[in-house]
């Protein structure tokens, strides 16, 4: 049993509310769960087994969720794309995983297209330090959709650069209503925890116009009722107003990006139950990336001027929220919470978009045992030195102490938490460069 006594402030996850807040408080764990929080008592238990930390300087938060992650992509050009294509590309993985997790405080991604069970079962085994995984493996588009990266060069049968198939991982692109359910099936073989689609054009695509089609309501219709059928939801990349309001009346679960979203679409959207993925930083940075066609910047340009406003009327609208950054810069990985840094500046209060990458991320991903600091639910934590609950772009200023995924520690900061181990090594001294 280990007892962090006197915690300074903490944020438990299960609210957005004043409530979720504490002071003074003593948090035990024990075998890698939350065994109970319970105002600070300086003569409590003491004894052989019972390990105490003071954290009277500590800020204490539940590990981050990242609702929309690509830990495969170390970039957006085509070189970066064929080095993910490579045997290279797993070890870049790797990376990625390792420093989303030590760097960026996630304990727990959910990956919408790249990722393989392969590599989810490596974290699981312990063999990949990172997050644990909920995955899409497949990012679902038609022929010249935003999934499609062949270009207008492209050969009549040439694989697409994003994501080319292979083992345990069906081809992104699908044509028809029947060959979207047999997509299905095979993502749910696969090991698949959710389906991704794409229900508008993307931005950074090299084909496709953010105000045209990608699917149909029939494709769209057959991979919703498949989905359901096999018990995965489904989540929709959605620029456009169109797209939005296809994915939210064919039964859509979680709309990602919404940057054309207008009042009336939010109130579809929560008629319908629906939760919002925004991704607000992916939106902001794009427009400083290199390497971009004028086709490309022109639809950053585009999404850039009208995204704020569309969180805003998610947000008043009484929407749920989710957090996700999309990180296809190189810079992203380990940077995850800069989305809550995003979603404040778009107008979410500090507990919103907490509640938004913790608490209700763990509850609409299906990963209920995490995401809050409740007792019986998994030790997932974040020590920090700096107030991170009130600015959390102190995160980018190393207030980030130690970071703990079901029990254990990943940064070697803190000595009493049993720290995860590499051979002989603290995995502290394996922090990528």
């Amino acid at each position: 049993m280990i007892i962090f006594s006197n915690i300074q402030k903490l944020y438990d996850g299960t609210s957005a509310s004043t409530q979720a807040i504490h002071e003074g408080v003593d948090l035990w764990m024990d075998e890698g769960k939350v065994h109970a929080l319970k105002p600070h008592d300086s003569q409590g238990p003491n004894g052989s087994d019972i390990r105490r930390v003071d954290c009277s300087s500590y800020i204490v938060t539940p590990g981050l969720i990242d609702c929309h992650s690509h830990v495969t992509v170390v970039g957006i050009r085509h070189e970066d794309m064929d080095t993910m294509n490579t045997q290279a590309g797993l070890l870049y993985t790797e990376k990625i995983l390792f420093t989303t997790l030590v760097n960026g405080g996630v304990t727990t991604v959910r990956d919408v297209g790249g990722a393989t069970h392969f590599v989810k079962r490596m974290v699981d085994e312990g063999m990949i330090i990172g997050p644990r995984m909920k995955i899409a493996i497949c990012m679902l588009s038609t022929t010249g959709g935003h999934a499609d990266f062949r270009g207008t060069d492209r050969c009549h049968a040439a694989v697409s650069r994003l994501w080319p198939p292979g083992p345990g991982q069906p081809s992104n692109i699908v044509d028809g209503p029947w060959d979207c359910r047999k997509r299905v099936r095979e993502i749910a073989a696969c090991g698949g925890d959710l389906v991704k689609i794409c229900t508008s054009p993307g931005v950074i695509s090299p084909s496709d116009h953010l105000e045209h089609r990608d699917f149909t309501q029939a494709e769209v219709e057959a991979i919703c009722d498949e989905a359901a059928g096999r018990g995965l939801m489904v989540a929709a990349h959605a620029h456009s107003k169109s797209g939005i309001r296809l994915a939210i009346d064919c039964g859509v679960q979680d709309i990602q990006h919404i940057s054309f979203m207008d009042q009336d679409l939010a109130e579809r959207a929560f008629a319908k139950g629906c939760t919002v993925t925004p991704t607000s930083w992916i939106s902001r940075s794009l427009s400083g990336a290199e390497g971009m066609s004028p086709f490309v910047m022109e639809k950053v340009q585009q999404v850039a001027a009208v995204h704020a406003e569309a969180v805003r009327i998610a947000h008043v609208s009484g929407l749920k929220m989710l957090t996700g950054t999309d990180p296809i810069l190189p810079n992203m990985h380990g940077r995850n919470y800069m989305e809550i840094v995003s979603l404040m500046e778009d107008g979410l209060s500090s507990l919103s978009a907490w509640y938004a990458g913790t608490g209700l991320a763990a509850e609409r991903i299906g990963q209920e045992d995490t995401g809050s600091i409740v007792p019986g639910k998994r030790a997932d934590l974040l020590f920090c030195c700096h107030d991170v609950i009130n600015k959390p772009a102190l995160f980018d200023q190393n207030a980030l102490v130690e970071v703990v995924k079901d029990g254990v520690g990943y940064r070697g900061a803190i000595s009493e938490i049993p720290q995860r181990t590499f051979g002989t090594t603290v995995c502290d001294s394996l922090v990528p460069s």
